[in-house]
């Protein structure tokens, strides 16, 4: 048996078995999970995970932004590049404590637990809401957003209302209740989701959101991200996939084409969003809107 072929395992049971404690401190072992050893030389996010699994009392399960990131939600990179991951106990018993891990003691009900590849991690409604106490409301809208897309849902709408309802304590409820009415099934990502919170929180008109509203003549149907129709003023956020020069082109050709109709195009990137009252500023002035008195 080659050391690639040696499952991760507890020092406890090795000890047990009869391995010596000092023999568990060697350089070969991986030992950054405390009581846990391994083989693998770096361990990725999954990885990490599964170590921590091994020490976890049965009814533990992950949550919050790591359940997130174990379900594929798109969160924050501050919370990507966290090495801290949360795991939740069942109220009464204590919520586990130890280096790199947020432990919580919540209420759960049955349907709030899955297992999902030999892990147990909240549900996508109950992560949803523990998000809330983690992110902004313009981040919780953005995942929640992708949780229900029309093209691949992962939740419905009424499960996030109703999980919002059961929820057990009061950390980020209003944040909760305050996201629930801004979710929108079309939009195509989160900074796009962040944009039309922006949007909505600034007091401009309601746009439409990726629908074919501009059909050319000479070319392709046109879905813009945003649509003032009044204002003959389009939308457009312009994220890292439009950094290619085939790509690029593209854009410069469809931009073209909605100018010749008749539409002024304002293009949008990442660093706008970060000051969300200049932005809506500047698209009032570009709607032609008088300023809030």
């Amino acid at each position: 048996m080659t050391e690639s072929d040696i499952q991760p395992f507890r020092v406890r049971d090795a000890i047990a078995a009869g391995v010596e404690a000092n023999d568990l401190r060697g350089r070969r072992w991986n030992r950054t999970v405390h009581s846990i050893r391994s083989t693998e030389p770096d361990l990725d996010f999954i990885a990490r995970c599964r170590l921590f699994a091994l020490r976890m009392p049965p009814t533990a399960a992950f949550s919050h932004s790591t359940a997130a990131q174990l379900l594929g939600f798109p969160v924050p990179w501050r919370l990507e590049r966290s090495s801290d991951l949360h795991i939740v106990i069942p109220a009464p018993a204590r919520g586990p404590h130890a280096t790199h891990i947020r432990g919580h003691r919540l209420s759960l009900r049955d349907q709030d637990i899955l297992a999902q590849e030999g892990l147990r991690m909240t549900a996508p409604p109950r992560t949803w809401c523990d998000l809330a106490s983690q992110l902004s409301v313009h981040e919780l809208v953005a995942v929640g957003d992708h949780l229900i897309h029309w093209r691949l849902p992962i939740v419905t709408t009424a499960e996030l209302s109703d999980a919002v309802t059961h929820f057990p304590g009061r950390r980020g409820l209003p944040r909760m209740r305050a996201a629930l009415p801004l979710l929108d099934a079309h939009a195509e990502s989160p900074p796009e989701s962040i944009l039309r919170v922006i949007i909505a929180h600034g007091g401009l008109p309601t746009p439409s959101i990726n629908h074919v509203l501009v059909q050319t003549d000479d070319g392709p149907a046109i879905r813009p991200d945003f649509t003032f129709v009044e204002q003959k003023l389009i939308l457009e956020y312009q994220g890292d996939y439009h950094r290619p020069k085939e790509q690029w082109r593209k854009d410069m050709t469809r931009r073209t084409r909605l100018e010749g109709k008749g539409w002024r195009v304002m293009e949008i990137n990442w660093d706008d969003l970060k000051d969300p009252t200049e932005l809506v500023a500047r698209i009032r002035e570009h709607l032609n809107l008088p300023r809030p008195r």
